[in-house]
Order: structure tokens, then sequence, then C-alpha cells
């Protein structure tokens, strides 16, 4: 999700903060560290960024955006995704959440649920995953968004990604290592990088840390969380790379529309994985 304001006048790319915690799509969230009012400051924005989309959690969830189709805000859109991970600090994972999300993005391009985003211009195809990569450098207990973004930026040098609007990289953070808010404000929000604002970025925490507010258990394992999460950031990243391209008047993208209701399964050639549906304008309503 977005978040974007109703009495102050921030960039498209400071308006759509945080990918919030809840399916509140509807209810503009702006806090303070931005300098930004609305009538609905329910969650707080991750400390030291300017540019992210919040997803917010299951326990802070109201109601889904309105049915209005989504509208094209003239930025780029993301055609030929490349997805890149990188996973930050690892030293161990206890819910398997490292294989889980490489089998997921890995296989997830060519299947239905993500065919969605044709019509909005996005790609879709197989092989979306790129590269991943496991940074064994230090990563602090609760890092900012600043440092989310600079590791970002070490990443796509590392992977040497190119500044295309099309590269998408993830920070995934290990267990009990989040930024502030996680599991109780947000589960996961994707921006552009400041120091490249050309590509993009997810902050993906350890996803079952955060249990059933962040998806766990939700449709069939602990694990669900990591698909219907990173699932949303992707869609989201792929029809609004950088906060300026598919959103509706309210500000909810294509996965915040569809946020935490009617989750169910998709099958892939590398498993079963946990996902939402995602907003179609030909349709007028969300579909798997």
């Amino acid at each position: 999700m977005s978040i974007r304001s109703n009495t102050a006048s921030p960039s498209p790319t400071l308006r759509r903060f945080l990918f919030r915690l809840s399916a509140g799509f509807g209810a503009l969230a702006v806090t303070a560290a931005l300098g930004v009012t609305t009538a609905s400051a329910t969650s707080a924005a991750p400390s030291g960024g300017t540019a992210a989309h919040l997803l917010v959690s299951r326990s802070a969830s109201a109601t889904p955006a309105a049915s209005s189709n989504l509208i094209n805000h003239g930025g780029p859109v993301e055609n030929a995704p490349k997805v890149y991970v990188v996973y930050w600090g690892w030293q161990s994972d206890p819910s398997g959440e490292q294989a889980y999300l490489n089998n997921f993005l890995s296989s997830v391009g060519g299947t239905q649920w993500l065919s969605t985003v044709n019509q909005y211009g996005g790609g879709s195809q197989s092989g979306l995953l790129a590269g991943t990569w496991s940074d064994s450098a230090s990563v602090p207990s609760h890092p900012s968004d600043s440092a989310i973004q600079s590791e970002a930026a070490k990443a796509a040098g590392h992977f040497g990604a190119g500044t295309s609007a099309n590269v998408e990289i993830v920070v995934a953070t290990p267990t009990g290592h989040s930024t502030r808010g996680f599991g109780t404000q947000w589960c996961a929000y994707h921006g552009a990088v400041s120091s490249s604002p050309n590509i993009t970025y997810t902050d993906l925490p350890y996803m079952t840390d955060a249990g059933s507010s962040c998806g766990a258990n939700s449709v069939r394992s602990a694990l669900d969380g990591v698909s219907i999460v990173e699932g949303h950031e992707l869609a989201e990243t792929i029809t609004d790379p950088l906060l300026n391209a598919w959103y509706d008047s309210s500000g909810a993208e294509i996965g915040d529309k569809c946020a935490w209701i009617n989750l169910s399964t998709i099958s892939t050639s590398k498993g079963t994985f946990a996902v939402q549906p995602l907003w179609s304008n030909s349709a007028g309503g969300c579909v798997q």
C-alpha cells in the first residue's frame, strides 16, 4: 500500500511510504516523521527513509479499498522484471523461509495468478528470480529504512544488476532483526532506492517472526505469510515500481485493494504457495 496525504502535497514517492500490515488501504497514513498529516495516521513509517509503500498486518486490518479501478499516473512499469534477493546477515533459518522464498520467486513467473499485471503493461514471464546472495555482513537488531536501502544498493552492485526500473532488490533480513513496526504495524514495504532511484527495493523481514499478524497459518502452513506478503510486494513493484504508475484515487495499489481477503493457493513447478488475489481493472474486482 501507499501513504497518500489529503492535506499536504508531498511528491508521489513520499506519499507512498509504507506497505502496511492491514487491509485498511482506503484510509491514508503518513507519519509525523514525514512532516505530513492525515485524518487517519494509524501506522508508523520505518525510520530514516524517504520513499516506501507499506502493507499493513492482518491484526491492523480494516476495510479494503473501494472498488474503483487503478489509474495510470504515467510512471514506468516493469515490463521485464528481474528480482534479486539478498539474505543479509542470516545465521539461522528456523522456519525454512529461504528455500520457500526462493522456490516461490523462481516459479511464480508464468502463472495465471501473476498474469493479472499484464493488463497494466507489467511483465510476468518465467525466470523472474535473477539471483540470490548471502551477505555475511552484520545486520542491526532494528535496521532503519536507510540501512535497508544501503543494503539494496550494495546488492545491486554485487549482482551487477544495472539501474533499470525492471530491477527489484529484495532485502531479506534474518530472524530477530527487523525494521521497527514489523508485525504490529506492517509486514513489508517497497519503494525506490534513494541513491539509485530507477531501481526498487523491498524490505522483507523474517515473516514467521510476526506469526499470524503477517499471514502464518492463514491458509496451509506457518510459511504462508512469506509468499502472501512477497507476492503482494512483487505485483505492486511490477505495476508501480517508482511509486508513480498504477494506483487508484485513494492511493491503493494492485495488492492493497485485495489484501488479506480470499486467501488461497497456487501450484507451480516448485510447490504450492499461499497468495492473495490481485486487483483487475478488466474484471472490476479481485482475481486469483
